[in-house]
């Protein structure tokens, strides 16, 4: 008999792996996970912040598949799979953004390293860096400059947007960024409980609000999928209905212990949160049928 908790609502009804990629197998315990991604073959990529920055690499079923990036990272915040399967990552302390191949091999950065740029310019502390499907890269540069930056297909900065507030388009620290199946920029400003908006050129359209500290989006066929810092999931149409949600501050299996920071779904629809702040925190949502 399955004892794991259920958690969610209808077709988006989940049981609970919370001991996920430990024990045999896996490893025995994570650190602070920064975020979590998924290949094209669903293998898993978990940013780690400490102990020991690095990558640990797993397959879906929590198997130890292997690591690399040690030295490289000093304060690792996100990470995102591109889908030629290239890792997109901010190092918030470095003020680095950097891609990747699977195994590791660096391929590109932007960003003077160990060094924040200047005003209103790339990058200092960044949260996350994306494609949209043309092949321009958002990011969103975060906890020191609250402005979210476009780069065109040759990687060259096209324009930026954002200053600090709680106006429309301006931001309390814009935490993650993602470019919707509408052609839509959304934006996770999460001290000011919402996210916001905008077209590609960064006109604001209209916010979300009332959600609790957004950090990180996800979205897969046309579901928006939410990691809100104040213990809560929500899956959301594009339009911002709630289909499912849970979590609240707690111990339980269906709760959380500290803020959940990133997520992922794969391609079997399971998802993949990480929390922060506390230390191997990372579980795992399967879906079910």
């Amino acid at each position: 008999m399955d004892t794991r908790a259920i958690v969610g609502h209808g077709r988006f009804t989940y049981a609970v792996e919370k001991r996920w990629g430990r024990g045999p197998g896996g490893v025995a315990a994570f650190g602070l996970v920064s975020g979590v991604a998924t290949d094209s073959r669903d293998r898993v990529y978990v940013f780690n912040r400490t102990p020991d920055p690095r990558i640990i690499v797993l397959d879906r079923d929590g198997r130890f598949l292997g690591e690399w990036g040690r030295g490289q990272f000093k304060h690792p915040h996100g990470i995102w799979i591109s889908p030629h399967d290239e890792i997109y990552l901010t190092d918030r302390d470095t003020h680095l953004v950097t891609r990747w191949t699977l195994d590791g091999q660096l391929l590109q950065s932007w960003g003077t390293p160990d060094r924040p740029g200047p005003p209103g310019q790339p990058f200092n502390q960044p949260t996350r860096a994306v494609l949209a499907p043309d092949g321009e890269m958002y990011v969103s540069d975060g906890y020191g400059q609250r402005r979210v930056h476009r780069f065109g297909r040759d990687g060259q900065l096209k324009q930026s947007w954002g200053e600090e507030g709680s106006g429309p388009g301006q931001f309390a620290l814009p935490h993650d960024v993602c470019v919707d199946p509408r052609d839509r920029v959304l934006v996770c400003d999460r001290e000011n409980q919402r996210v916001q908006i905008f077209d590609r050129g960064g006109t604001y359209l209209g916010e979300w609000s009332d959600l609790k500290s957004p950090m990180a989006i996800f979205i897969k066929d046309d579901v928006l999928y939410l990691a809100e810092g104040q213990q809560q999931v929500s899956i959301m149409t594009l339009d911002g209905e709630v289909l499912a949600r849970w979590g609240s501050k707690g111990t339980g299996d269906d709760q959380f212990t500290d803020s959940p920071h990133s997520i992922w779904v794969d391609s079997h629809g399971d998802i993949y949160v990480s929390e922060v702040t506390g230390h191997d925190k990372l579980q795992k949502y399967v879906r079910l049928d």
